[in-house]
């Protein structure tokens, strides 16, 4: 049986976006984050935590700082060491070539087939219209989340244009998971 994952962004949806997040004593988990990913995890979902990360190309922080918040985030969610089955950092800014910045999904791409994952049985979940994006064109399903950045009206038509659902926060949208 092939399995089910979340891909979920970092900052907006599992901890409040800073804003080019560098310092690990400024993270903060969103509530009701970790219950959320516990109840995912009860029905068998597996997790890849996908963020571009583009502060690192700007040089506004560093590969290790993203780690440092990184590390941090896991020590607040404290699920184990083994919560992500992957975790993809883009650095690159939105003006520069690359592989695996959101919208590319082929991370995406890459993990279900690596992990043999059922592509109708994934979700990405993030903020933003990258997020979401990456989503449609990994073939997956898209959440859209309220809390990170602001549904804008460039947001609002990429929600329409493509059905994508919106939730006030991941603890919402676990609840409708089976």
């Amino acid at each position: 049986m092939k399995k089910k994952a979340l891909f979920l962004d970092r900052d907006g949806t599992l901890n409040h976006d800073t804003h080019y997040l560098r310092d690990p004593d400024e993270v903060a988990l969103i509530p009701g984050a970790r219950e959320a990913l516990l109840r995912a995890r009860e029905l068998g979902y597996v997790f890849y935590m996908v963020t571009n990360q583009s502060g690192v190309n700007r040089g506004m922080l560093t590969m290790d700082d993203v780690h440092a918040c990184n590390r941090r985030l896991f020590e607040l969610l404290n699920m184990g060491d083994d919560l992500f089955a992957g975790i993809c950092i883009a650095p690159e800014r939105p003006d520069e070539p690359s592989e695996y910045r959101k919208p590319s999904p082929k991370y995406i791409l890459e993990m279900i087939a690596r992990d043999g994952l059922n592509p109708d049985a994934c979700y990405m979940l993030g903020d933003r219209e990258s997020d979401w994006l990456c989503g449609v064109n990994a073939g997956i399903q898209p959440v859209a989340l309220k809390t990170g950045k602001a549904i804008n009206e460039k947001a609002s038509t990429v929600l329409a244009a493509h059905g994508i659902p919106l939730y006030d926060s991941i603890v919402e949208f676990v609840a409708t998971l089976d």
